[in-house]
């Protein structure tokens, strides 16, 4: 790792080896002018080649050697104003986790990060940079190309992970409040992590065997690996989060149970597990996935290991996955990898109203997946053993936006056609997971089954309880969960802290 104090005055390595300051940061600017910083390009992630990742699971992307990621963290600005933390849903201090890796402190920087960002690895990987903190980075309505916010983001997370020197901060003093987290997706993580570092005692209840919920069964492992999940769930066992697996809430024990055994507080973070499906003629045929079941039994239950793992999955040759969100572009690159001679998405809109992250997109595109735009099925046909053999598909153009703000998809008179397929997935979106508000009457939900917040705090209307994540927003992104779950620790601990 390079010095970067090597050729500084002796009182700013003073200052360096004291701690994160203002006079370093300052040295920082005047040894690269802002017109030399613009000037820079922005780094390239490495990548694995189209034609032969798009055969195997392992990931896409190898991330910024140290080289690149000190040139990209010149090109940040360091701003008065910096509007890239307000386009953080978590409020990472952007510029100085960037003037950190600038100075040759990785390690520091990772733990900059994690004062506000439990999940860095993962967030570095998966979180939509590109409409969220780089959308507004003053370096881009200056030259039209942003700070590489989340590539360096998810090379400071590694370096330390794989340095060995993970930083593992102090609790407060025992509390002796009891918080009850129900379900380990990213947003009962996030209220894990933040409540365990004041002290209270925290357990998160997760319904299957591994921690990550949508981490673990929904994002596959060329995207972001089994193996970085498993590290940041370590990192919050060894902040002092307690894992109890394989217990549903509201099946194995309830709400009033965890409240009788003397839990204070409780998160409730279960997800959108209930998939949406177009109720079109011959949906039941044997082949017709949700991208719920096809994406856990591949990423979660190892079905891209069968035989060895007694999970099955049907490959398919001609796959149609139905949807333009982050969850089609994964499943129609998992067909594509697992041997599908044809992987398609089938999006009744046009590109511009995609949902999906631009770089998922092109990903997709380079790795050999056909898109049909305003295109939407409406039929199934299925063979004599009730196979699904193809589907009737019908022509869309675009009229007027909806409540969305996207153009209408409206059909097109006399336009069928019939695409051959033996394997759909259907990855239209998901409902907010119906099974703890179906058993706790007195809790507040919506007409979608979405738990009813403040959302100020992310408390419910029952007391002491509080959600956050899918389940109060229905199918959304990672990043959102986790601004859901900094709000509702942040009400969480005061809450426990009135209390006697």
């Amino acid at each position: 790792m390079p010095d970067k104090t090597k050729q500084m005055p002796p009182e700013l390595k003073a200052s360096l080896r004291a701690g994160f300051n203002e006079a370093w940061r300052k040295e920082l600017r005047k040894s690269l002018p802002v017109k030399e910083r613009m000037k820079i390009r922005r780094q390239k992630m490495p990548e694995r080649k189209p034609d032969l990742r798009n055969k195997h699971f392992k990931e896409v992307n190898f991330g910024l050697a140290v080289k690149n990621a000190l040139k990209e963290a010149q090109r940040c600005l360091d701003c008065a104003n910096p509007m890239c933390v307000m386009g953080c849903p978590v409020g990472i201090d952007i510029p100085a986790f960037i003037k950190l890796i600038e100075a040759g402190r990785f390690n520091d920087s990772a733990r900059k990060l994690k004062e506000t960002n439990s999940l860095p690895s993962i967030c570095g990987r998966v979180c939509p940079q590109e409409s969220q903190c780089e959308a507004v980075c003053n370096l881009k309505k200056a030259t039209g190309v942003s700070v590489a916010i989340g590539n360096l983001e998810r090379f400071a997370a590694d370096f330390e992970r794989d340095s060995g020197k993970v930083f593992i901060p102090k609790a407060l003093p025992p509390t002796g409040k009891k918080v009850a987290i129900i379900g380990a997706g990213p947003a009962g993580l996030t209220v894990a992590g933040e409540l365990v570092k004041k002290g209270h005692k925290v357990t998160v209840f997760e319904a299957l065997h591994v921690a990550g919920g949508v981490l673990v069964y929904g994002i596959p492992e060329f995207r972001l690996p089994n193996k970085i999940l498993r590290a940041e769930v370590e990192y919050l066992k060894r902040l002092g989060v307690k894992f109890e697996m394989n217990i549903v809430v509201g099946k194995t024990v309830s709400l009033k149970d965890l409240k009788s055994d003397g839990y204070d507080a409780f998160f409730i973070g279960t997800g959108a597990g209930l998939p949406h499906f177009m109720n079109i003629p011959g949906e039941n045929l044997i082949g017709i996935y949700s991208a719920n079941e096809y994406l856990t039994r591949v990423n979660l239950m190892r079905a891209v290991d069968f035989p060895e793992y007694d999970t099955p999955v049907f490959k398919g040759k001609r796959a149609a996955v139905l949807g333009g969100g982050n969850v089609a572009m994964d499943s129609a690159r998992t067909a594509k990898r697992l041997g599908a001679e044809m992987s398609a998405i089938v999006y009744r809109r046009s590109r511009v109203e995609m949902p999906a992250r631009a770089e998922e997109v092109h990903h997709a595109e380079e790795e050999g997946i056909e898109f049909h735009f305003l295109t939407t099925p409406i039929r199934y046909f299925g063979d004599d053993k009730n196979r699904v053999k193809a589907m009737e598909c019908l022509r869309m153009r675009l009229g007027e936006p909806d409540s969305s703000g996207r153009r209408r998809p409206v059909p097109i008179k006399d336009s069928e056609f019939i695409m051959e397929v033996d394997l759909v997935i259907v990855a239209i979106g998901n409902s907010s997971n119906p099974l703890i508000g179906q058993t706790t009457p007195e809790l507040e939900v919506g007409k979608w089954g979405n738990v009813e917040v403040d959302w100020d705090t992310m408390a419910t209307n029952m007391e002491g309880v509080y959600a956050g994540g899918d389940i109060i927003r229905g199918g959304a992104t990672v990043i959102l969960a986790m601004g859901d779950a900094r709000i509702a620790a942040a009400g969480m601990h005061k809450y426990l802290s009135s209390k006697k």
